[in-house]
């Protein structure tokens, strides 16, 4: 590829790599690139895209290789680290991609720019090892540990979404970390889903599914202006079952919710047995419809309970991001319906290439009014 084919808005050459698994995000990211380049230089760009090499010897070693100069340029990698659906032979064997694999990889392409790039930003959207970002007893950090190592790797900013716990980032106090939560598109996907859900305090209710989530319940009901509930999980201590203690039951703590539309907000759904129990509660208090937005949907065992949840009236719909790998089958399900964020990191991209401010983007208050207004008024 010849150099000039990957050129930038500014000063600061732009690059875009994207990691093993996340291909088409990173095609769509840079479909939307050229298309902003475009429209305000009015000069059309062959690609963004940095290419790269992980190619694997059979004893499942590995190396990582740059195919185009990246000295003086802004780079954004973009990785999945929990891309199970990327496979690599070792001694003749298929194995699947395991978070350390794509983490590995992350650290390989970074190790190969030499120091040469002006600025390295890592857009993680599901924070490697997020969910051990504390420590009880003798434990790992984990997550604190990753980031310290991608740190002292040079890397400028860290960008990920919906942090299981943010407060992971006081490990690495002089480095950029930004937490976004994708509020606004998740509103735009819920109204273009059915454009008669009223989002207003008298047919509504936001749910936080634990403790755990009421930061972003608290955001989704003050920004909509609705009225909030919660449960807590109530647990079996005397009993561990895959190193955790079994949850007993979900109590509600909130207003009547008979004939009220209920949606219920996460960062992910993982086996998905919570989130179907929450559901069941809210259905025996005579909720209309419970709708479900999580960032995440890792579905870790797959979705037939889900299409039975649906099929009992359970859960009307659920919607998740493009950010983590998907399942095949999801698509085919009635209940599933996919937020995507390309365009989006895409303007996060432009905006910090340009060394202007995102504050815009990551309270993106304004726009959620005007979309709502412009529901209102259809009335």
């Amino acid at each position: 590829m010849a150099d000039n084919t990957v050129e930038s808005y500014n000063l600061g050459k732009l690059g875009v790599i994207g990691m093993k698994g996340c291909e088409e995000m990173a095609q769509k990211i840079n479909f939307y690139l050229k298309r902003f380049n475009e429209e305000n230089n009015g000069e059309e760009i062959e690609t963004f895209l940095i290419p790269v090499n992980n190619p694997r010897f059979g004893t499942g070693e590995a190396k990582a290789t740059i195919l185009h100069s990246i000295r003086t340029y802004d780079i954004y990698i973009v990785m999945d680290a929990f891309n199970y659906g990327v496979t690599y032979k070792m001694y003749g064997t298929e194995h699947r991609m395991s978070p350390d694999d794509h983490f590995q990889d992350l650290k390989r392409i970074i190790s190969a720019m030499g120091g040469k790039a002006k600025r390295i930003t890592v857009i993680m959207p599901m924070l490697y090892e997020g969910r051990q970002h504390k420590r009880v007893s003798r434990e790992s950090l984990d997550c604190a540990w990753a980031l310290q190592e991608l740190e002292k790797m040079g890397v400028n900013n860290i960008i990920t979404f919906d942090a299981h716990d943010p407060r992971v980032q006081n490990a690495i106090p002089l480095t950029g970390f930004e937490n976004i939560h994708p509020t606004y598109q998740m509103i735009k996907a819920c109204l273009r889903y059915d454009d008669s859900i009223m989002l207003d305090k008298e047919n509504t209710v936001i749910v936080s599914p634990d403790e755990g989530a009421m930061g972003r319940c608290i955001y989704y009901s003050s920004v909509l202006g609705m009225d909030m509930g919660t449960c807590y999980k109530r647990r079996d201590y005397s009993t561990i079952i895959d190193g955790k203690n079994p949850i007993v039951a979900h109590e509600f703590l909130g207003r009547d919710l008979e004939g009220k539309n209920v949606i219920i907000v996460d960062d992910m759904i993982a086996s998905g047995d919570s989130m179907i129990d929450v559901a069941k509660q809210m259905k025996k208090r005579k909720a209309n419809r419970v709708l479900v937005f999580s960032t995440f949907g890792l579905f870790t065992e797959g979705v037939e309970k889900f299409n039975r949840a649906h099929e009992e009236g359970i859960i009307d719909a659920i919607f998740t991001t493009n950010l983590v790998y998907r399942r095949p089958e999801l698509k085919e399900c009635a209940w599933y319906h996919e937020v995507d964020m390309s365009k989006y990191i895409a303007l996060i991209i432009k905006t910090l290439n340009e060394d202007n401010s995102i504050s815009e983007l990551l309270t993106p208050i304004g726009r959620i009014e005007k979309i709502l207004n412009k529901y209102r008024n259809k009335e």
